[in-house]
This record gives C-alpha cells, sequence and structure tokens, in this order.
C-alpha cells in the first residue's frame, strides 16, 4: 500500500464554471471547516471557468466534498485533493478546532476510494512484487526462517486490493469490488505458479529438496497448521488495517503488514505443490482462505462502524 503523512489539514483545488462560483463561495463560508480560500476569476482554460483554493480540516472535508459534488462540479468543472504536510497559520488551527471531532478519526471517503482504487490495477509491479514476495516466503519456508517470512510480508502488495474489496463493499461500488477480486485472484495465481516453477528449479540446481519441506519446522509450521488464533490474528489485522487506511496512519500499516500470513501461506502451499505433499498444500491454503476472510469481514465492519460514528459526531 502507499504510504503518506498524517495530515490533519487537507488543501483543495476547485475549478468552478463562472456561474457557480458564488455557490461554491458560499459553500466555503458556511463551512467552519474552511479557511485560507481564494477565488481567482476567469484563470482556468480546461475546463473553463475560475480557480477556487482552500484549506479544510480533515474532520470537515466529506461534508464540504459533498455539498461542492452536489453543485454538479465534478462534471463541469473539478476538485482536487491534496494533503498539507505542515502549515504555519492561526486561521488553520481554529478551522481544526471548531469543526466536530478528531481528524485522525475522520474518513474522507473519496480520498480512500481513490487511493484503494489505484491498488487494483494490475500493473507489472503488482504482479512482479506478489512473485517476489511468494518466492521469498517459499525459501523462506523450506529453510524455516522466520526473518525471511516477515520481509515476504512487507513486500507483498495484497493488502492494497484487500482494502479496495472492503471500500467497495461498504460503498456499494460493485466494479471498485471486482476489481479487486480480480486483481487478488490473479496475483496470487501469479505468485504460486512462479514459486513452484522457482522450486523446481532450486530443486534442479541442488538449492533445496524435498526433505527441508519434511523435516520438522517448528519456527514456519504455524503457516500450514491454521487454528483459532489464525481467525483472531487475522481480524485484528484487518481493523488495524483499515483504521490505518482512513486515518491516513501510514506507521500502523507497516505493522499490520507483518502480522497477517497471506503471502506465506500462498507460498507454501505452493512449494507442498511442487513436491507432491498434499496434506500441507491444503493447510496452508485453508490458512490463506481463513486469514482472507478475516481481514474482509473486519474491514468491513470497522468502514460501517466508522460511518455511523462519524455521522452521529
Amino acid at each position: 500500500m502507499r504510504a503518506w503523512f498524517d495530515s490533519a489539514v487537507l488543501h483543495l483545488r476547485i475549478i468552478s464554471p463562472a456561474q457557480r462560483t458564488a455557490q461554491v463561495e458560499h459553500v466555503l463560508a458556511a463551512s467552519e471547516a474552511a479557511t485560507h480560500v481564494v477565488v481567482i476569476t476567469g484563470v482556468a482554460r480546461d475546463p473553463v471557468g475560475d480557480l477556487i483554493t482552500c484549506d479544510v480540516a480533515r474532520e470537515g472535508v466529506s461534508a464540504v466534498l459533498g455539498e461542492l459534488r452536489g453543485l454538479g462540479l465534478e462534471r463541469d468543472g473539478s476538485i482536487s485533493i491534496e494533503r498539507v504536510d505542515a502549515k504555519l497559520s492561526a486561521s488553520a488551527d481554529r478551522a481544526e478546532r471548531r469543526a466536530p471531532g478528531f481528524g485522525v478519526d475522520a474518513v474522507v471517503w473519496e480520498e480512500v476510494e481513490q487511493v484503494t482504487a489505484e491498488e487494483t490495477r494490475l500493473s507489472a509491479a503488482y504482479f512482479v512484487f506478489m512473485a517476489v514476495a511468494t518466492v521469498i516466503a517459499g525459501i523462506g519456508v523450506l529453510l524455516d526462517q522466520p526473518i525471511l517470512i516477515v520481509g515476504a510480508m512487507v513486500v507483498g502488495p495484497e493488502f492494497g486490493p484487500l482494502a479496495a474489496l472492503c471500500v467497495g463493499l461498504v460503498r456499494g461500488r460493485a466494479a471498485l469490488a471486482g476489481r479487486a477480486v480480480t486483481a487478488l485472484v490473479t496475483g496470487f495465481a501469479v505468485g504460486v505458479v512462479v514459486t513452484v516453477l522457482t522450486t523446481w528449479l532450486l530443486d534442479l540446481a541442488g538449492l533445496v529438496d524435498k526433505d527441508m519441506l519434511l523435516a520438522e519446522r517448528p519456527l514456519t509450521s504455524f503457516i500450514w497448521q491454521p487454528d483459532a488464533l489464525s481467525w483472531v490474528v487475522g481480524f485484528l489485522a484487518g481493523i488495524a488495517g483499515m483504521l490505518s487506511l482512513t486515518s491516513a496512519k501510514a506507521g500502523t500499516l507497516v505493522g499490520v503488514l507483518i502480522s497477517v500470513t497471506t503471502v506465506p501461506a500462498a507460498a507454501n502451499a505452493a512449494v507442498a505443490l511442487a513436491y507432491g505433499v498434499g496434506d500441507e498444500a491444503a493447510g496452508s491454503a485453508l490458512q490463506l482462505l481463513i486469514n482472507l476472510a478475516a481481514i474482509v469481514i473486519a474491514g468491513v465492519l470497522t468502514l460501517l462502524v466508522q460511518r455511523v460514528a462519524w455521522r452521529r459526531a
């Protein structure tokens, strides 16, 4: 997932048709969360209109965006959202104090949808990251090395599509949810196939063998032996991951990535398939499904709770 800095204030850049500029100014003036409003008439060329910029306390952004979209600006003009990493302004501080709630708890749905939608693109980089992460985890499984498993968890890009799936389900965006499922299925399929082929090549080179898989592996056996705690860990990771996404707490997301055994489970299944060890492949596949289901359920519930709580606020 993409990382970004915590931001209590967001910057809006608006292009408004001239006949709606007064309405936009009224919306911004009526919002206690908006400040630093600047209007420059007649400078926009594509689309044609007036340029309006402002800063909005994060907790008030969704309300302002809702009213601006109600004016049809996303159709006849444009609305861009930028983060403000640092600010020195008493006016912005007052706007944050006036806006209800805390910025860290606010969910800017437009921002969340945009970020997660980008994570569903079937790019070459996505498939390379997935393949590399799965191969690293496969080697870590054979060597019984947790450090390689942790490395694979961090490299794996699968949390992006998982988050997009949660957002798509909660927001009723069927297309977004569909793209997320496609990204997950194809990504894991590519990772498994590449890991199976890599395992065969490494075996032919004499670097690994089936005995390494069948040997006692106390440090990584949890990957293919799911239990009730597997569900608990996946569920908690889903909550933390979704909160880190919606609150723009990028530092927290790293901890989430190294707590879920999605990529390692897929890798263990691939290695077991390469050596024809059916029971271990089945156990790994079950571990993968448990974690995916737990993360999605937790993510959906977290978003629903946030939506209800923020509406009350």
